[in-house]
C-alpha cells in the first residue's frame, strides 16, 4: 500500500512524500520579489516533511499585476535561489508556480488595462479587459518560457536552481479564460481550439527546461458553471490532451463566478474534490501523476484518497500552515499530534487590499519564522504556573510552558475546556472548530498539565498563589459587552453563548415561542451562524444587520456570498443597513441607516451578537499579572494563541520568584514584533 510518507519520482527528481505544499499568496515579497522570508517560510514545510513545494505564483509578464506583493518572475530569480538553497538539505522538491490572472487580475497597480481571450467584464471588479492579439499572445507563451528558464537556473553556477515549474491554469489564471466558454468567445484558432494556447505554452516551456526538470499543472476540472464553462466531462477530455505534455497534474475547481470555492471554508467538507479528482486520474489513465487539491486536512483522509485510487500525490497547504510537521509525525507513528486545521480561512486568504502576511490561527509563527521564536526548547529555570481559565489563550499558555519544562496547573471554572471557541463550536455548520480544542486536550495530557475543572480561582486563591511562589497567568475570558438600545422591563435578550448552550442542553422550546432576532452589529461569523443554528432547530429567525449585506467580513475568508445563500434557503430574513433602538415583549424597534425611519418586527427575544468585554476581575485586584485573550480586550483565536505565547515565553524567561513592587505580582511581557 502506497502511503503519504512514500517517496515518489517526477522526471527522475525523488521527492521524500507524496505531500504537496501547494501555491498561495503570502504577502511575504519585498517589492515583487522573493524574500529571506519566503526562504524561512519554505523551508519549514521541507523540515516538517513536504515532499514537493510549489512557490508563490509569479506573474511572467509584465501586465500582470494582481494584487500589491505580487511576484514578479523577472524580479525573482536571486528569490528562488534562496528558497532553493533552504530547501534542498531537507530532500524536498521545490518548483516555482508560473502564471498570469488575466482578467481576474486588478489594474490599480498596474494602470495598465488587463489581458483576457475576449471582452468579457470580471465578475468581481466588473472591470472590461482587452481582447488579446498575436503579439500579447506571443509575449504571454515567451514570458512563460523566459520565466521557465530563470527558475530552473537561478543558482550561483547560472545552472542549478529549482527543480522545476508549475504553470497555472486553474482559480486567477488567463489559460483557464482560455480553456472556457465563459470568457473565450474568440474565433480564431485560440477559439475553436480552447487549448491551444496552453499547449503552446507547456511545449515551449518544456523545451526551456529540459527533461529533467519537472513541469506540473494546475488544471481547473469545474468552473461550477455548466452552462457554458469547464464541466468535468470537458475536463476529462482536455486532461487526456495535456497530461502526456507535463509530469503531474493537479485538479482544481471554480472560476471567476465561484473564486471561493477553490479553497472554501469549514462549510465545505475536507477532500471535496475527490470525486472530480478520481474522474480525471482514470481520464488520463497515469500518463502523469495527479494530485488531489481541495480541503485535504487530515492524514487519515489523506491516505484513505491514496489508497483508493484518487489521486497520487495531495496538496495539504492549510494542513501544513496549522502544522508544519504534519509529515513527520505521520512518519514517526504520531498522527494524532498533528494540529488540526479549522478551515477558517480568517488568516491564511490575505488576496485583499489589507495586504495582511499569511498566518495560522493556531500556528501564529507560520509567515513569520524569522521574527518569532520556536516555542520548543527548556527554559533555564523551571516554574510553578497557574493559569487560569481554559480557553484558547488559557490553553496554549499552558501546552507551551509545560512544553518548555514548567509544571503546570490549568483551572477552568467551566465544566469542559474550550471557552467561546467550544461555543462557537456549537454553531450551526462550526461543528469543525471543536476538533482544535480536543487536540489541545490531548496535548495538554500529554505534557502532563494538572487540568482542574469546574475550579473557580478567587481573589483570595490567586494570593495564596502567589505567597506560595507560584506564577499566575490570567487567561479569564470575556463578560457581556453593552447593549446600545433601550430594553423594556418584560423583554427578553440574551447573548449568542447563552443561546448556544440553550440550544446544547435542548432548552431552547421552552424559551417563548414565536421569531427570534439576532442583532449582529459586528457582521462577523457569530450571527449569521446563530440565525442558521436557530432556522435550523426550527425557530422563525430575522437577522438585523447595519451593512447592506449579512455578514459582511465574511467577505474575508470566503463565505460571504454562500453564508447569504444559506440564509435565504434557511429561511432566515435579513434587515439590512438597521439598527437595533429598542426591545419590548413582542417586537423590536429598528432603525433605518440612511433614513432614520422606525419599524417595529415581531420578536418573542432577542439574541445579542454584539462585541464582549474582558472579565477583569481578578486582573485589578492585581493589575500587572500577565494576561491574555478575552481578558485583555476583545481577541480572535488568533490574537489569543499569539498572546499567549508572548506570555508563556516571558513567564519562562523570569527569574526564580515573580517580581514584588508596591505589593503588586509584576511582570513585563514583550509585545513582540507583530
Amino acid at each position: 500500500m502506497t502511503a503519504i510518507t512514500d517517496p515518489i519520482t517526477l522526471a527522475g527528481r525523488p521527492a521524500p512524500s507524496r505531500v504537496m505544499f501547494g501555491p498561495h499568496e503570502t504577502n511575504l515579497a519585498d517589492g515583487r520579489s522573493f524574500s529571506g522570508r519566503h526562504a524561512a517560510y519554505y523551508a519549514r514545510r521541507a523540515a516538517g516533511g513536504a515532499g514537493l513545494i510549489v512557490t508563490e505564483t509569479a506573474s511572467v509578464h509584465a501586465s500582470d499585476w494582481p494584487y500589491e506583493r505580487a511576484p514578479l518572475a523577472a524580479e525573482c530569480g536571486p528569490g528562488w535561489a534562496e528558497v532553493a538553497a533552504a530547501c534542498r538539505p531537507h530532500g524536498a522538491l521545490v518548483v516555482a508556480s508560473l502564471g498570469h490572472a488575466g482578467m481576474q487580475g486588478s489594474s490599480a497597480y498596474s494602470q495598465s488595462v488587463l489581458w483576457a481571450p475576449s471582452r468579457v467584464p470580471d465578475a468581481g471588479s466588473r472591470e472590461l479587459p482587452m481582447a488579446m492579439e498575436q503579439p500579447e499572445l506571443d509575449a504571454l507563451v515567451e514570458g512563460f518560457a523566459s520565466a521557465a528558464a530563470l527558475a530552473v537556473r537561478c543558482g550561483a553556477d547560472g545552472a542549478d536552481g529549482l527543480d522545476g515549474v508549475e504553470i497555472n491554469a486553474g482559480q486567477h489564471s488567463l489559460l483557464r479564460q482560455f480553456h472556457s466558454g465563459l470568457t473565450n468567445l474568440r474565433e480564431d484558432r485560440y477559439g475553436e481550439d480552447k487549448l491551444a494556447l496552453t499547449e503552446q505554452v507547456l511545449r515551449a516551456v518544456r523545451e526551456r527546461v529540459g527533461e529533467d526538470r519537472v513541469l506540473g499543472l494546475r488544471l481547473c476540472c469545474d468552473e461550477l458553471a455548466p452552462w457554458a464553462g469547464v464541466t468535468p466531462d470537458l475536463a476529462a477530455e482536455q486532461a487526456q490532451r495535456l497530461a502526456g505534455l507535463v509530469d503531474y497534474l493537479v485538479v482544481v475547481r471554480g472560476s471567476l463566478y465561484s473564486v471561493p470555492a477553490t479553497r472554501p471554508d469549514l462549510h465545505t467538507g475536507p477532500g471535496f474534490n475527490a470525486e472530480l479528482c478520481g474522474r480525471i486520474r482514470n481520464a488520463v489513465g497515469g500518463t502523469a501523476p495527479v494530485v488531489l487539491q481541495g480541503s485535504v486536512t487530515d492524514p487519515d483522509q489523506a491516505q484513505h484518497w491514496l489508497t483508493g485510487g484518487v489521486a497520487d500525490l495531495v496538496e495539504m497547504t492549510r494542513a501544513q500552515l496549522a502544522d508544519p510537521d504534519l509529515v513527520a509525525h505521520c512518519r514517526g507513528g504520531q498522527a494524532h499530534r498533528v494540529r488540526p486545521c479549522m478551515l477558517c480561512n480568517q488568516t491564511c486568504a490575505v488576496r485583499d487590499n489589507r495586504n495582511p502576511v499569511v498566518t495560522c490561527v493556531v500556528e501564529p509563527r507560520s509567515g513569520h519564522e524569522t521574527q518569532d521564536p520556536e516555542v520548543g526548547g527548556n527554559d533555564p529555570v523551571r516554574h510553578d504556573v497557574l493559569v487560569v481559565g481554559g480557553g484558547p489563550a488559557g490553553m496554549e499558555t499552558a501546552r507551551v510552558l509545560a512544553r518548555r519544562g514548567h509544571r503546570v496547573e490549568l483551572a477552568e471554572r467551566g465544566t469542559q475546556l474550550g471557552g467561546m471557541l467550544a461555543t462557537a463550536a456549537l454553531v450551526h455548520g462550526r461543528e469543525r472548530l471543536g476538533l482544535t480544542v480536543e487536540w489541545w486536550r490531548q496535548e495538554l495530557l500529554r505534557l502532563g498539565v494538572s487540568v482542574r475543572l469546574g475550579h473557580e480561582v478567587t481573589a483570595a486563591g490567586m494570593d495564596t498563589a502567589l505567597a506560595e511562589g507560584r506564577q499566575v497567568v490570567l487567561a479569564t475570558g470575556s463578560v457581556a459587552g453593552p447593549r446600545a438600545y433601550e430594553i423594556a422591563a418584560d423583554a427578553e435578550v440574551i447573548e449568542a453563548a447563552e443561546l448556544v448552550e440553550l440550544v446544547g442542553s435542548g432548552l431552547l422550546e421552552e424559551r417563548r415561542t414565536g421569531r427570534a432576532v439576532v442583532y449582529d452589529p459586528v457582521g462577523g461569523p457569530v450571527g449569521v451562524g446563530v440565525a442558521e443554528l436557530l432556522a435550523a432547530r426550527g425557530r422563525a429567525a430575522s437577522l438585523v444587520t447595519q451593512d447592506q449585506i449579512a455578514g459582511t467580513q465574511l467577505a474575508l475568508t470566503g463565505d460571504l456570498a454562500d453564508a447569504n445563500a444559506r440564509l435565504q434557503r434557511a429561511g432566515v430574513v435579513r434587515e439590512t443597513r438597521s439598527l437595533l433602538r429598542a426591545a419590548a415583549a413582542d417586537h423590536v424597534v429598528l432603525e433605518d441607516r440612511w433614513t432614520g425611519e422606525r419599524r417595529t418586527v415581531d420578536c418573542a427575544f432577542v439574541v445579542h451578537c454584539g462585541h464582549r468585554l474582558p472579565d477583569e476581575e481578578l486582573y485589578l485586584h492585581r493589575p500587572g499579572t500577565p494576561r491574555a485573550g478575552d481578558c485583555t480586550a476583545p481577541r480572535t483565536v488568533h490574537e489569543a494563541v499569539l498572546e499567549a505565547r508572548r506570555v508563556a515565553l516571558a513567564v519562562g524567561a523570569a527569574g526564580e520568584r515573580p517580581g514584588v513592587r508596591g505589593g503588586l505580582h509584576t511582570l513585563t511581557v514583550a509585545g513582540g514584533v507583530r
